[in-house]
Parts: structure tokens; C-alpha cells; sequence
């Protein structure tokens, strides 16, 4: 769940893992469907990139925690200790990635907030989850190229010079 959020506790990751196990198979078979239908090459790779980063996040919340231990933002997990921190399917997704830009606080000055601390680009993210954001955002944005609607006029006409009579027919 993004940026941490918890669901129903044990039960709930597991629903998640197996939510995110059905996603890639059904993936996997669509994938496959859409490329041999020969779909927009543009719509491929976008269905790709969310399906790359589902099976990601599959991967993580499956092996994650039995072969790290737990981290926090003040230490790296080490791999492979004795003992990880949960079991099959009962992994947490793998947060990697973080760019604070501005570290600072609010002037006082400013209402409500003022004298807090404030960090730009505070959220911490992972390859797949911005792969899935970006095959998402780029569908909504290319969609009227990617699902372009053939019409009769594209299809080009063959002119000759055959003669055409009302009593002819033509297959």
C-alpha cells in the first residue's frame, strides 16, 4: 500500500500478495494476447511498464521479508540474516528511492504553519511503482493514438478501369 498505509493487518497483506499474484497472471496471459493481435506498439509498452512493476511489487511483498531483515530510515536491511523479519507472502513492497530537494522550515510568519519543518519531494518510492505511474499516465495521455478507431476512409480504394454496369456483380 502506498507510502506505508496498512490493511486489515496479517490478513490483509496476504489478501494484497495474492491480489497482486492474480494481477500478474491475468498480466501475463494479456500481455500476450495484445501482442499477438499486433495492438499499437505504444499501448504495448505501457501495458508492460504496469505490468512490470506489479510483478515487482509481487516479488518484494512474496521473498522481501524472509530474506532481509527490517529496515528503518536510519539503516540499510542487511540480506540474508538469520532470521528475516516475516514470512512468505507477508513481505513489505521495497521503498529505494527519495530526493529531498529542500530541507527547511516555514517562516514564522506563515499562518498555521509557520515554524514547522518542510521537505520538497518528501515521498520515498520505488522502480515499480513509478513504472506502473508512468504506463498509467502515459494510457491517459496517448489514448485517443493508442485506441484509434479504423473508419472505411482507412482504408485506401483501388481505382481501375473496368467498366461497372447494374446488372454486374461485384465481390
Amino acid at each position: 500500500m502506498a507510502w506505508g498505509w496498512e490493511f486489515g493487518g496479517d490478513w490483509g497483506k496476504m489478501i494484497l500478495t495474492l491480489f497482486r499474484l492474480a494481477a500478474v497472471i491475468f498480466g501475463t496471459w494479456y500481455l500476450g494476447k495484445i501482442v499477438k493481435k499486433n495492438y499499437s506498439r505504444g499501448f504495448i509498452i505501457c501495458a508492460a511498464l504496469i505490468y512490470a512493476g506489479a510483478l515487482g511489487n509481487l516479488i518484494d511483498s512474496m521473498f522481501y521479508g524472509m530474506i532481509f531483515e527490517e529496515s528503518s530510515y536510519s539503516h540499510v536491511a542487511k540480506m540474508f540474516p538469520e532470521q528475516g523479519y516475516a514470512g512468505f507472502l507477508h513481505g513489505r513492497v521495497v521503498d529505494m528511492l527519495y530526493f529531498p530537494m529542500i530541507k527547511s522550515s516555514w517562516p514564522d510568519w506563515v499562518p498555521v504553519i509557520g515554524g514547522n519543518e518542510f521537505e520538497f519531494f518528501s515521498p520515498i518510492f520505488n522502480i515499480a511503482d513509478a513504472s506502473i505511474s508512468i504506463g498509467v499516465i502515459t494510457l491517459l495521455i496517448f489514448q485517443k493514438r493508442f485506441f484509434k478507431k479504423h473508419t472505411e476512409t482507412d482504408h485506401p480504394t483501388v481505382e481501375t478501369n473496368a467498366k461497372v454496369a447494374d446488372n454486374m456483380h461485384v465481390l
